[in-house]
């Protein structure tokens, strides 16, 4: 079990402003190679407290490189209907080429309507353009002189610079929450799948779907799978609890204003069942999150009991990304989160696996 760090910003102005948000992530991303964290990720988001502080993972996780040696760079993940793919993928290269070969490329359809709006593009192009911009990045950054005619984006020869450190390419990781045909396709193709524990408890059901499509075809092994867990290790639940529980429930205020037009008329046949997003949202407590283990919060006992029950509950997974500033915690109590947690609990789960055979 691989255990790594993924930063989702939920700030404003009149909270904090971007440079004191991002220097105290730093201060984290200083502990990564010494308390064993394997990666550093982080989002792709505009205009909201909702991710709005991370427009560019690409240039956040520069940074992270500079102040890391071993733990992976994880764009988690980057948007390419906001971008060109050339653009993108020249990008990512210099990323992978400033980490020494750490990058790895996470990757999303977007689905906040407001972004689409700002952006010019149109919800129902989500998938088409998603899919359009898969096939161009990953040949771009395998081939040289790639030429491409397509629906979005056209161009002649091109090859980009510079090329990838990670031959033939970095790894690819698809970003996931409740369509079962993203699932799928990660799987059909040889990608990693990074999904989100209280999307719902189908789960499970997405991730048989995921492991199925990845060996009918032909693909070794059983995939690789990426959850995101809100994190808070305190020595004490009631300290934990204290601490935690207004920052989480300022997260999932933060997310449902940001999506809340998806219940208010906005609808698009790329984005199915999003309407109840909201209502799903609205209803979250601490407890669902905690009892569920959709979040992990508590002592290192507590933490390690959840972290089992949730593993097996799903059929296992690779790789936990720890959420482990949401809201306003404070820095130095996220840098004691971080110490525990590597202290206590990440021993006793080194060995862990998928369990799927």
């Amino acid at each position: 079990m691989q255990f790594g760090m993924h930063f989702f910003p939920t700030s404003s102005p009149s909270q904090e402003s971007g440079a004191d948000y991002w220097n105290g992530i730093l201060s984290c991303v200083d502990l990564a190679d010494d308390l064993g964290f394997s990666h550093v990720r982080t989002v792709e988001h505009y205009f909201t407290p909702y991710g709005g502080y991370s427009p560019s993972p690409i240039a956040m996780l520069s940074a992270a490189a500079m102040r890391t040696k071993h733990a992976r760079l994880i764009t988690g993940a980057v948007l390419p209907a906001f971008s060109h793919p050339l653009k993108l993928a020249s990008e990512l290269c210099l990323l992978d080429a400033l980490s020494n070969g750490r990058l790895e490329i996470g990757i999303a359809r977007a689905f906040l309507p407001l972004e689409f709006e700002r952006f010019g593009v149109s919800l129902d192009e989500s998938r088409a353009r998603f899919n359009e911009a898969m096939d161009v990045i990953t040949r771009l950054l395998s081939e040289e002189n790639v030429a491409h005619q397509g629906q979005f984006w056209k161009f002649p020869e091109t090859t980009i610079l510079p090329r990838p450190t990670q031959q033939p390419a970095p790894p690819f990781w698809i970003a996931a929450v409740q369509t079962p045909s993203s699932f799928e396709y990660a799987g059909r193709n040889g990608y990693g799948v990074m999904a989100i524990p209280f999307a719902g408890g189908v789960l499970r059901e997405y991730l048989e779907i995921y492991r199925k499509a990845w060996k009918e075809a032909g693909h070794r092994g059983n995939g690789k799978v990426m959850l995101v867990f809100h994190t808070y290790c305190a020595p004490t639940m009631q300290e934990a609890r204290a601490t935690a529980e207004p920052q989480l429930l300022d997260y999932f205020r933060n997310f449902a204003n940001a999506a809340r037009s998806w219940a208010t008329g906005t609808s698009s046949s790329d984005y199915v069942g999003y309407d109840k997003i909201v209502a799903f949202l609205d209803k979250i407590t601490f407890d669902d999150q905690v009892t569920s283990g959709a979040a992990w919060i508590g002592t290192p006992d507590s933490i390690a009991r959840q972290l089992q029950d949730y593993y097996d509950i799903v059929g296992g997974f690779d790789i936990a990304s720890l959420q482990i500033r949401f809201g306003q915690l404070q820095v130095d109590k996220v840098h004691q989160s971080m110490h525990l947690f590597s202290r206590e609990i990440m021993p006793r789960f080194k060995e862990l696996g998928s369990i799927v055979a």
